[in-house]
């Protein structure tokens, strides 16, 4: 490992001493962050998974609704009455830290709901009627899994960078400081037997 390029000084020995015992600590702070930040990635990771099952299995019954209703309807009669909102909802987007991450947080607030659905009952099929219904109660959790899923990429992503500077004062900067405090502890111990020797031979001089 290749040592720092400093004087080999008694005061340099202090700074680097004190950078070590600092290194030394961000280390274990860092590691002990990047456990905890891997700990609630995974819970939110099986989150992530549960909800994309259950918006996945939802949706493909929405879809195959949708389809069976288009079929027995005329498609212009299909076309206007998918086309027009069964309720009106506002998000409301704020941030959530997690493990110092800010992470996106959103609510989704019903401005307006109605119990009729937003066309006459006898121009469209029962399965037009559920599949409206369904995917109305589908849409929070489509919004939930977007949060979701955004919040485990910005972890991953955190997770690395932090990976990245634990290993760099690990294997780097921790290693380097260690070499270069003991050339220097060498060179002051050389230093100081080399004026012991010039003093004993003055001292034999005289």
């Amino acid at each position: 490992m290749a040592r720092l390029n400093v004087n080999p000084t008694r005061m340099e020995l202090k700074k680097l001493k004190a950078r070590l015992t600092t290194a030394v600590r961000g280390h274990k702070l860092l590691k002990d962050k990047s456990d905890e930040m891997v700990r609630r990635f995974s819970l939110i990771i099986k989150e992530n998974k549960r909800l994309r099952e259950e918006v996945e299995k939802e949706l493909s019954e929405t879809l195959r609704q949708f389809s069976v209703a288009r079929s027995v309807t005329a498609s212009y009669r299909a076309e206007t009455a998918f086309s027009m909102p069964s309720v009106l909802v506002r998000a409301e987007c704020g941030v959530a830290s997690v493990m110092g991450v800010e992470v996106p947080e959103i609510k989704l607030v019903n401005e307006k709901k109605s119990d009729r659905l937003p066309y006459a009952y006898s121009e469209m099929t029962s399965e037009a009627d559920f599949s409206v219904e369904k995917a109305t109660q589908l849409l929070p959790k489509m919004v939930a899994l977007a949060q979701t899923e955004k919040a485990v990429r910005m972890l991953a992503d955190e997770i690395e960078r932090n990976k990245r500077r634990v290993n760099a004062l690990e294997y780097v900067m921790i290693p380097q400081l260690e070499e270069t405090i003991k050339y220097i502890k060498s060179k002051l111990d050389e230093n100081e037997r080399a004026a012991v020797i010039r003093l004993m031979k003055v001292k034999s001089k005289v």
